[in-house]
């Protein structure tokens, strides 16, 4: 199988080496035949070019991997390969967020197949693995740290006590975190994954406006002191839960007690985590990016497809499910040092608490999306808040 690279990055350029370096039987088969980089400059092999109609039009490449990132132009390439039966395989988690029902339905009316197992949790079997309980049984739940530079984030502060900004800035410094951080430290990157994950848990569009995304931009060292007084942990957590023809989609930071295994994930490692009626709970824990992890997962599904044959699966999208935000709630920690909070939110908060010359509150049960909304109107003022896991 000839197969096509758009994008010699990070990702792009661990799939190159995978394939060039790995010796066993499955690769007997596999070659790189040109990659697409943006820059002249880039230009070091004699595969490498600069016109993606160059593989795009290749009627001897049969497989595209997409590693560019970002939806545009990586929509359009990804159409144009389809169209042109060629498979696709990508990491590329915003543009399958966007696009996920379109690419899976032109892929199958083409006859090839679309794969995406590296756009989450990076080098865990994830989808695979979610795809193999669905055989079997309804996934009434998912979730899990699928984001490991936040995971990065919280797991120093509360190793090393950190205050937020410092270990942002080392995040930076280690390649974890951008430049600008706000995908990973806003929830949006994690978001994205969730979207994925749970319309294909569900077979149902999961949209984004309907995802309650709240992330840890506002958390402090004082917030982290505090839980680990308590003997918990927080950690970023994507959720997704279906009961009957309702679901919720929410991200949010949560807390855990210290002996569970969400508590103990370090550094920027990820964990997800599946339900299913007759195999019950099943974790999986990993390297959720990274190089080789990513490029692994990307080589992994060009396998399967070799393995396949033409003997496609089709991925159907079609519950009809209404956003029930029950079904995800608890009681929240909220800091903020407002006073009037307490005068506008009396009806929802169970006591009132002092930490380190800050005002905490703890809240009665209530959903998560009550809950965004409340602290939408303070976010300018810093309120951090966080779920305890029932």
């Amino acid at each position: 199988m000839k197969i096509g690279l758009l994008g010699f990055g990070t990702v792009g350029s661990g799939v190159y080496e995978i394939v060039k370096s790995t010796s066993t039987c499955f690769f007997d088969d596999i070659e790189v035949k040109k990659i697409l980089v943006k820059d002249e400059k880039d230009k070091v092999m004699d595969i490498i070019t600069t016109d993606a109609e160059e593989i795009l039009n290749d009627k001897e490449i049969d497989l595209v991997v997409e590693v560019m990132g970002g939806i545009h132009p990586a929509y359009e390439y990804i159409m144009k390969a389809l169209k042109n039966k060629k498979s696709v395989v990508t990491a590329n988690k915003a543009v399958v967020a966007a696009y996920l029902k379109e690419f899976t339905k032109t892929a199958y009316e083409n006859g090839v197949s679309f794969e995406y197992e590296a756009s989450v949790c990076g080098g865990i079997p994830w989808i695979k693995s979610l795809e193999k309980v669905k055989r079997i049984d309804e996934v009434t739940e998912v979730y899990g740290i699928f984001n490991g530079t936040s995971n990065f984030i919280l797991d120093n502060m509360t190793k090393e006590g950190y205050e937020f900004q410092e270990i942002l800035k080392k995040a930076q410094e280690k390649g974890y975190a951008e430049s600008d951080p706000s995908a990973d430290i806003d929830g949006i990157d994690i978001m994205r994954k969730l979207l994925i994950t749970s319309s294909l848990a569900f077979e149902c569009e999961v949209p984004e406006k309907e995802i309650d995304v709240f992330g840890i931009r506002n958390i402090q060292k004082t917030d982290i002191e505090y839980f680990k007084n308590i003997k918990c942990t927080v950690k970023l957590i994507a959720a997704g839960k279906k009961y009957e023809d309702k679901y919720c989609a929410v991200v949010e930071p949560v807390i855990f007690k210290n002996e569970r295994i969400e508590a103990a994930v370090p550094q920027n490692f990820n964990i997800g985590t599946i339900y299913g009626k007759t195999i019950g709970e099943l974790k999986f824990y990993g390297q959720g990016a990274g190089k080789l992890p990513t490029g692994n997962a990307i080589v992994q599904d060009i396998i399967d497809i070799i393995e396949v044959k033409g003997k496609l699966k089709e991925r159907k999208f079609e519950n009809k499910l209404t956003k029930d935000s029950s079904l995800v709630s608890g009681k929240y920690y909220i800091r903020i040092n407002n006073e009037e909070f307490e005068k506008e939110n009396s009806d929802i908060i169970e006591k009132k608490l002092e930490n380190s010359g800050n005002l905490i509150y703890i809240t009665k049960k209530i959903d998560c999306y009550t809950m965004r909304k409340t602290a939408e109107k303070y976010i300018k003022e810093g309120i951090f808040y966080a779920r305890f896991e029932d």
